[in-house]
C-alpha cells in the first residue's frame, strides 16, 4: 500500500456507527444543506412533488443501464438523461439530508 498513510487506513476502517471526533452533528447538516445539490433537489420537490418519485426510479434506471445505453433505449439524447440524472440524485440528496 505505497503512498497510504497509517491514518487513512484507520479512518477507511472506522466503525460508521460510532460518531466521529469532527464537526457537530447540527453544524454538519446545516452544511450539508447549504449545497446546490441540495437546493436543486428542495427546489424540485416544491415544485413537482407528484414527480419526486418517478424522477428517482428515472435516475436510477439511468444509473443501471448508463447514460448512453438509457438513452439510445428511450429516444433521448444523453444531455437530457443527464440532466435527468442529476436531478434524480439531487432530489435523493435532499430527502436524505432534509430535517
Amino acid at each position: 500500500m505505497r503512498g497510504v498513510t497509517s491514518a487513512a487506513v484507520a479512518e477507511a476502517e472506522a466503525d460508521p456507527t460510532e460518531p466521529s471526533a469532527g464537526v457537530p452533528e447540527e453544524e454538519l447538516l446545516e452544511s450539508l444543506m447549504d449545497t446546490g445539490l441540495y437546493s436543486m433537489g428542495a427546489y424540485f420537490s416544491d415544485q413537482h412533488p407528484e414527480l419526486v418519485e418517478e424522477v428517482i426510479d428515472w435516475s436510477e434506471a439511468i444509473e443501471e443501464q448508463g447514460l448512453r445505453g438509457y438513452a439510445d433505449a428511450n429516444d433521448l439524447t444523453v444531455e437530457e438523461c443527464f440532466e435527468t440524472l442529476l436531478t434524480g440524485l439531487a432530489v435523493r440528496y435532499y430527502k436524505a439530508v432534509a430535517p
